[in-house]
């Protein structure tokens, strides 16, 4: 079905939403007073402006009065006494530009601020001057603020209010706001749950622009979610918003995504991989100083990102920013001084100077041996160089096959821009065969790299405070966006912490949704809690024949001890399968090969079972027979650790069994 006729079905289900005035300035007066109830410490500070008042008649060119009660024509001067003053209208105009330039400033000032800094002091002056920006007509400004109510951040948690700011902002063309009531209709979140009005919501925030609305559509156009699946549709989507993440990676760099996924959460919190904690980063910074190429790499990286939880912090040459100027000279010479001493970023950064003549003359052959020598060190930013050669005819013959592979060699270490190069190979056959699948795939990675992945660390912070409610919508609206952590995340949150935002008795049913979201992506441990919610009938009915289909995939695809030992278990007692005590043993036995920790519990199931064969074979034969039958040499030397630790056990609990006696 085409985009438009999709538009038009959802256009006649849904009415467009009424611009009635009067009820957006009551929905702002309400949210207004919402705010200042919110945090008195975040309500505008008193501070004195000029008022300027203009009759109705100025349009016609009829006189303006302001505070001096003399009357002017439109004329470009102003004529002032100690009581009014007369403003032209190029003037009017000058005022309002100012104004308008000093709300700006006021909100860039206050967003950088939320940008670069986690401390709640900052962050909270931060939103003092969105306050005022806001105050002051600013629609940006109520777009951060209405989303900062939505999650919680800063502010109180106020769904409702967060809502009706959406509203008003929506009337007006926001398609910010769109996104976000796409996003509570879609979930129930202070709303009822209204598919066909979510859609109208995303479609008209799409077609605003706005690129989280477009990753949505494409994820939905891509698994059918209320939507017809449609593979171009989907590429369509995918790929506006990637062009926009590929645009700024090449422009800023790769952008460090801090993901923690909370099924795998432990005490230490940096075991996933991500947060870097304070020893952690004192290592490294001592390591850098005494002279280490890879931790000056690495911890430059996560400061140019503010990756990984540290505070962001600018120097660079090459291409410039708003702390340091760019200097083609500087950046060669820090290039050089690294390429020397055989740093591949410094031998890919003196092939880039080459290739686009930054500082030097353009070369192509010197480019091409800068970025051979960083690729062979295992460089993949070098890779990816090689392929843009290739596919570009750059200095050598074009050969797209050729570019294929560095593109894909590159990916494989998640190289954005390679993902994008190789998307768009897909997607438009060239050097490979076109795949739509293959191409909105590989979009979709590198639509996960954008900006918006911060959402991930925002809500790990809330939930790692206890602020449940907070880190359940933020991981909910990635959920969305189609981000599989965030949608077993979600899940995670509603079985084991129930947020106060989802009814008690609907936890296990929307968890599974997500459950099965996530196992769709391919995420083992998904796939294993469908087996658990169709097996213990959480969210759904029991169902056992469903749940071993859930372990098989997971046992097959994923290679899961877990869910071979789970799948072990049905066949030996026969539950959603017949009874097939062969099939148990292999399948116990499978799970204690994938995993040290399934070898105690799969070795006391095996002993049940031989237990079973032996009661069995007593039943049916002599004694004689059943010792002939059993293979004591296999079954000890097989399981020879096992018996030991048994041994040692008991001898250990007679010994401290005698010693108090």
């Amino acid at each position: 079905m085409a985009l438009d006729k999709l538009l038009l079905i959802l256009l006649i289900v849904i009415p467009p939403v009424s611009a009635n005035h009067s009820a957006t300035e009551e929905k702002n007066n309400h949210t207004k007073k919402e705010l200042e109830n919110e945090d008195d410490n975040l309500s505008q500070e008193p501070e004195e402006r000029r008022r300027y008042h203009m009759n109705r008649e100025s349009k016609q060119g009829k006189p303006v009065m302001a505070q001096n009660g003399q009357s002017t024509s439109r004329a470009e001067k102003s004529v002032c006494d100690s009581s009014y003053c007369f403003i032209g209208a190029d003037q009017q105009k000058m005022v309002k530009s100012k104004e308008a330039r000093e709300i700006e400033e006021l909100y860039q000032i206050g967003t950088k601020i939320l940008k670069r800094s986690r401390d709640k002091k900052l962050r909270k002056e931060g939103y003092k001057l969105l306050m005022k920006a806001a105050d002051n007509g600013s629609t940006k400004a109520k777009e951060r603020i209405a989303y900062a109510l939505l999650f919680g951040d800063q502010f109180r948690q106020n769904v409702t209010a967060a809502k009706d700011l959406f509203e008003a902002l929506a009337e007006n063309g926001s398609h910010k706001a769109q996104t976000a009531l796409g996003f509570m209709y879609a979930t129930g979140i202070g709303v009822s749950s209204n598919q066909p009005k979510a859609l109208v919501y995303y479609t008209f925030a799409a077609l605003g622009g706005n690129l989280v609305a477009h990753m949505i559509l494409g994820y939905r156009y891509l698994n059918g979610i209320n939507l017809p699946r449609h593979c171009e549709a989907a590429l369509i989507h995918y790929r506006t918003t990637a062009k926009y993440v590929a645009d700024s990676v090449a422009l800023h760099g790769e952008m460090l995504t801090e993901k923690i996924r909370l099924t795998e959460r432990t005490e230490n919190f940096s075991s996933n991989g991500e947060i870097m904690d304070l020893d952690r980063y004192q290592y490294y910074k001592f390591t850098a100083e005494k002279g280490d190429l890879q931790s000056q790499a690495g911890l430059g990286q996560l400061h140019l990102t503010g990756g990984k939880g540290i505070e962001q912090d600018f120097k660079m040459y090459s291409e410039g920013n708003e702390v340091v100027p760019q200097s083609n000279e500087t950046a060669l010479m820090y290039f050089r001084m690294a390429a020397e001493m055989g740093n591949p970023i410094g031998l890919t950064g003196l092939g880039v100077a080459y290739l686009h003549g930054k500082g030097v003359q353009v070369d192509y052959e010197e480019a091409f041996k800068y970025f051979k020598k960083a690729a062979d060190e295992g460089w993949v930013d070098g890779e990816f160089q090689l392929g843009v050669i290739h596919s570009s005819g750059l200095g050598v013959k074009r050969d797209y096959k050729l570019a294929v592979k560095y593109f894909h060699h590159a990916s494989q270490a998640g190289h954005t821009l390679a993902l994008y190069y190789l998307a768009q190979m897909y997607g438009s056959g060239t050097g490979v065969v076109r795949s739509c699948l293959t191409a909105v795939e590989l979009y979709k990675k590198v639509c996960e790299q954008g900006q918006w992945t911060k959402r991930f660390l925002s809500a790990y912070f809330a939930y790692k405070e206890n602020d449940i409610d907070s880190a359940f919508l933020q991981y909910l609206f990635a959920a969305e966006q189609g981000y599989e952590m965030a949608q077993s995340n979600v899940a995670y949150i509603l079985e084991y912490e129930q947020p106060a935002l989802i009814s008690i008795t609907d936890c296990y049913q929307v968890a599974l949704i997500y459950w099965n979201r996530a196992a769709a992506q391919g995420y083992p441990y998904a796939r294993i809690k469908l087996g658990d919610y169709f097996f213990y009938g959480r969210g759904t009915k029991v169902d056992y024949k469903t749940a071993a289909i859930h372990y098989h995939l997971a046992a097959e695809q994923k290679r899961s001890a877990q869910a071979m030992f789970n799948l072990a278990y049905m066949y030996e007692h026969g539950l959603g399968t017949e009874q097939d005590l062969n099939l148990a043993r292999r399948f116990y036995g499978l799970a204690a090969e994938m995993s040290t920790d399934a070898h105690l519990p799969a070795f006391l199931a095996l002993l049940k079972l031989d237990a079973i064969y032996l009661v069995n074979l007593v039943q049916y034969t002599q004694l004689s027979e059943v010792w002939k039958q059993i293979n004591m040499e296999r079954l000890i030397w097989q399981h020879w650790d096992l018996f030991l630790i048994m041994i040692l056990t008991l001898l250990l609990v007679l010994l401290i069994t005698f010693r108090h006696g």
